[in-house]
């Protein structure tokens, strides 16, 4: 018995495993805990695992690693459609050892103990600011149906909330305005929580050479180049730069049949909270990007005449993917080149 791909179906407490030899049939089937894993690893020859990149996986393919086998990981939506008939975790384990030995699938870079890090922060942190927006909207609902209306923005939202507890008249003796008190120092303690993980980002970034090298270019700062080293390493899964701004899905998504082409809005494939960093991250470089004497100046000028600010703002986002690609794959800093001067 020759096995030429293992597909291992990730569970937390089973796993299910299908081995095909080099004719693709299946000639093992096997079901561990994800701890023995490891050993039955190690008795096999040098072969492929493959498995979905989801928790846990880039921790066990380092792990296969280690004994000389290949490891490729797959996007789960790309494994589905393998499934044959009823879905179960044998045939889950045999599809995604199916999908690995397509040519043309689209494997995920294994991910280093440091970029996996890094993406916990990140996620961290992206859930302390879901909780404080969320906090302030209940804030703001409390004080509304009392009446009180604040305008939108969380700085203008704390003004006038300081403003507001600072009348000592302001709702004297209410329970709810000891509440409001109780939520304000919650804010308070999220504020301080995300601002210690904002001097952390800065740290990475100051002290990582590649890091550096993103922050060169405008719009993307400590937190959006911690969070593109962590999630695509050096870029070298992609071929092109335009792979990378597909993934990040701040594309266009096509509807084309019959040779007829039909573009519509981005597809929001890929990442959401990186894709999320990037456009605001184009929107705060788009004023002082429009109106300087660059070649990626006059491209912003000329579409700003044609298309909507927000159009604008994602076109930028991609194009600052494209350039973070070439910074990547190249190692080399930003430089903005020069718009040319017309004649007379």
């Amino acid at each position: 018995m020759t096995i030429m791909i293992v597909g291992i179906d990730l569970g937390k407490n089973s796993c299910s495993i299908a081995g095909l030899d080099e004719t693709g049939r299946v000639v093992l089937r096997r079901r561990m805990q994800p701890k023995s894993i490891p050993g039955f690893a190690a008795k096999l020859p040098p072969c492929v695992f493959a498995m979905e990149a989801c928790c846990g996986a880039h921790h066990l393919g380092r792990l296969l690693t280690e004994n000389g086998h290949e490891i490729r990981l797959m996007s789960p939506e790309y494994v589905r459609p393998y499934v044959k008939a009823q879905k179960n975790d044998d045939r889950d384990a045999e599809a995604i050892a199916e999908a690995a030995t397509r040519p043309t699938m689209r494997f995920v870079e294994l991910k280093a103990q440091e970029q996996l890090d890094v993406q916990s922060l990140h996620r961290v942190r992206s859930r302390l600011v879901r909780a404080r927006t969320t906090l302030i909207n209940q804030m703001r609902a409390i004080l509304l149906e009392r009446g009180t209306i604040i305008p939108q923005g969380r700085r203008q939202f704390e003004k006038a909330f300081e403003a507001l507890l600072a009348d000592a008249g302001f709702m004297a003796g209410n329970r709810v305005r000891r509440l409001l008190l109780e939520l304000r120092k919650e804010w308070i303690d999220l504020d301080r929580r995300i601002d210690a993980l904002d001097q952390e980002f800065l740290a990475l970034a100051r002290k990582d050479a590649t890091t550096r090298r993103l922050t060169s270019i405008p719009g993307i700062g400590a937190l959006n180049a911690t969070a593109l080293v962590a999630a695509v390493g050096d870029a070298s899964s992609f071929d092109k730069a335009r792979d990378l701004g597909a993934w990040l899905g701040i594309v266009p998504r096509q509807y084309s049949t019959g040779g007829k082409p039909r573009l519509l809005g981005i597809s929001k494939r890929g990442n959401k909270y990186l894709r999320t960093l990037l456009i605001h991250g184009a929107r705060a470089a788009l004023p002082s990007l429009a109106r300087s004497q660059t070649a990626l100046g006059a491209w912003l000028r000329g579409l700003l005449t044609r298309r909507h600010r927000n159009t604008v703002v994602v076109a930028l986002a991609n194009k600052l993917a494209r350039i973070a690609w070439a910074t990547l794959r190249r190692g080399v800093t930003f430089q903005p080149s020069l718009a040319a001067i017309p004649a007379g």
